[in-house]
């Protein structure tokens, strides 16, 4: 949604368009990807180096409620910040090697469809993450666990050799 329509929104809402407000709303909606609190806060400052942190939060907060920016755990340890945009996107997390991958809304239209119906539930799907593995890190984790599995039947092979060692009787 173009930067117009983030202000006229503010203003129907009530809100008044603080130069804060401004500038925060500018770094959010130019950035082609996700920011968290304290990289908004340090663009922000680049033009205006009095910035309060709090009016960032305050500034997120009124955006998320309104419907223009979509908070998000991509599992880094912090929330980050999106502005929100059509088509709607999802996100797909490999919890191994970090690797994030866009997935497209409409995969989850049988899901929605079903909350709907089965549950008379109307879901809020419009942007939220997934943990798994990605496809790399699951053929590794095949490897290693066949690799451990090896390994594990060699020392199996190994104490049964030692265990019939001694089962045999010495010849003196």
């Amino acid at each position: 949604m173009p930067q117009t329509n983030w202000v006229e929104r503010l203003r129907q809402c009530g809100h008044r368009l603080t130069p804060q407000r401004e500038m925060i709303i500018q770094v959010v909606n130019a950035s082609e990807g996700h920011l968290t609190a304290d990289e908004i806060i340090a663009r922000v400052r680049k033009h205006y180096p009095h910035l309060n942190k709090s009016a960032v939060y305050r500034t997120l907060d009124l955006l998320i409620g309104l419907g223009l920016v979509n908070p998000t755990d991509l599992g880094q340890g912090c929330i980050t910040y999106e502005a929100h945009r059509d088509p709607h996107h999802h996100h797909l997390i490999c919890q191994r090697c970090g690797k994030i991958a866009q997935v497209d809304a409409s995969i989850f239209a049988s899901v929605e469809r079903k909350l709907r119906e089965e549950y008379a539930f109307a879901p809020c799907l419009d942007h939220f993450a997934i943990f798994g593995l990605c496809e790399k890190c699951q053929r590794t984790e095949i490897r290693g666990q066949r690799s451990e599995d090896r390994d594990q039947r060699s020392e199996i092979r190994g104490q049964r050799s030692a265990v019939e060692q001694r089962k045999r009787p010495t010849d003196h």
